[in-house]
């Protein structure tokens, strides 16, 4: 079963080798990984091109204008050619060398698999800031605030063909929107495994401001709408509560 790996750049050369790094460690050997870039100004292509030899013929890089995050994202799932598609964020890095592994034996039964996430300090990645812990996904679930995080989604390319890529309206939140689609919508199959898939450093596109907050909240809501659900009575309550707990623990702890 091969992984396409789908990471999105913009001039990421302050943390791309972490994330190139975290994948050239992983056990399980059939992925390629897809570098789609916006035309980065910085040492990007550098970092790229020191790469590619390590990789073996497994890392394509692809350079060009895009409409932002989600459209790039949506050039790399055109271009993938492996079984089961995922995106690693060119600030994140695989928490462990069993990741892909992991993915590959999930995806054996079901059309989609996702994990646990790591929130870590922007510079400190040792430092754990808060966990997000998944769950089995059951029908409804985004209705009662669940869903999984993102960045540990990884689902079947027949799933994109057969429901659609992101959609690029949704300019914070076409990654809630896609998995709803996914799983609510298009009732693909899933599987949820308790383990730590991804590092992800905070300040990133959805974490880095309140604004940013705020908008992914309203374009949730535009989600719901849009794939012919009700929003739920006080369902951005029942969202934003689990967080801010555990935001608060985490603090607590520090």
């Amino acid at each position: 079963m091969k992984i396409s790996i789908i990471t999105a750049t913009y001039n990421s050369g302050a943390t791309l080798r972490d994330t190139l790094d975290s994948v050239l460690k992983q056990s399980y050997r059939n992925y390629e990984v897809l570098i789609i870039d916006g035309g980065s100004t910085d040492n990007t292509r550098q970092i790229v091109d020191e790469y590619i030899p390590k990789f073996d013929g497994r890392l394509k890089w692809h350079t060009g204008k895009d409409k932002g995050l989600y459209d790039a994202m949506n050039k790399g799932v055109s271009y993938a050619t492996g079984d089961v598609i995922g995106i690693l964020n060119s600030d994140d890095f695989y928490a462990s060398s069993d990741i892909l592994e992991a993915i590959a034996d999930g995806c054996k039964s079901v059309d989609a698999v996702y994990g646990d996430l790591d929130f870590v300090d922007g510079v400190d990645t040792s430092n754990v800031v808060r966990q997000w812990q998944g769950s089995q996904h059951s029908p409804g679930a985004f209705m009662k605030g669940w869903h999984p995080a993102h960045p540990t989604f990884y689902a079947r390319k027949d799933c994109y063909e057969r429901l659609g890529g992101f959609d690029i309206t949704f300019d914070v939140s076409a990654d809630f929107e896609l998995m709803l689609r996914f799983l609510e919508s298009g009732r693909i199959s899933s599987s949820y495994i308790p383990k730590t898939f991804v590092k992800m450093r905070m300040g990133g596109e959805s974490t880095g401001s309140i604004g940013k907050i705020i908008q992914g909240n309203r374009n949730v809501l535009r989600a719901f709408r849009k794939n012919g659900f009700s929003v739920p009575r006080f369902y951005l309550v029942r969202r934003l509560a689990p967080k801010a707990i555990n935001i608060l623990k985490n603090k607590l702890h520090i």
